[in-house]
């Protein structure tokens, strides 16, 4: 009787920590779940924008991540502090002023998305020395939200957008940018820049007249 209960006993410490594994592995709420960051066809094609108009990427705006936007990424990233991966993520996203959506907004950025101390020294020393009479870079140019309605209202009244005065710029107004810049002899970008907005009599703002100044 003895040798039974030690026996049952034994058997018992055996079971509670095999049953509690196994319904630790069946509980999903147990697992942490892995949050990918993706950016949004919007993001990269705003991104790709702001790329051609400093002369970084060359290529379509086609809201892709394609190689050549990968090297222009990793150029701004390693210009601005951040690890070269080449891709769009938050803290890059940030570092450009785009305005992320509201799941991005609950994915924190990692801390890899930084070059550290000595990544970012290294990459100073591999880049060529500067001269003081070098050239310096344009600023990029950005319309605002009021510049982008008043667009979309002129559009609309040629019968190049149906779309909402919205402020901003989405794919059918870009494409009723295109075909008014095809219309005035304008290159064809799909986006509001200044030659553009002039072209519309929409008013510079000071600053832009500021930066078309200098």
């Amino acid at each position: 009787m003895k040798k039974f209960l030690i026996l049952v006993f034994a058997l018992f410490l055996l079971y509670v920590p095999v049953e509690a594994q196994s319904s630790t592995a069946k509980d999903p709420s147990a697992q942490t779940k892995r949050v990918i960051f993706r950016p949004t066809k919007a993001q990269i094609t705003e991104v790709q924008e702001k790329f051609r108009g400093d002369g970084t990427y060359t290529g379509e705006v086609t809201g892709k991540l394609n190689n050549e936007t990968r090297a222009a990424i990793r150029k701004f990233q390693s210009e601005n502090g951040l690890s070269r991966t080449g891709t769009l993520n938050r803290a890059t996203l940030e570092k450009l002023n785009i305005e992320l959506t509201d799941s991005q907004q609950k994915i924190p950025a990692s801390p890899n998305s930084y070059a550290s101390a000595e990544t970012q020294k290294e990459s100073e020393e591999k880049a060529p020395a500067r001269s003081s009479t070098a050239t310096k870079r344009s600023p990029i140019f950005r319309a605002t939200a009021d510049q982008v309605r008043s667009a979309q209202r002129l559009l609309k009244s040629q019968g190049l957008y149906n779309g909402g005065e919205t402020g901003r710029l989405n794919a059918d107004t870009r494409n009723g940018l295109k075909k008014f810049q095809e219309a005035n002899s304008i290159k064809v970008t799909g986006t509001l820049n200044r030659i553009t907005l002039e072209a519309m009599n929409i008013e510079l703002t000071d600053k832009q007249k500021e930066d078309a100044a200098n």
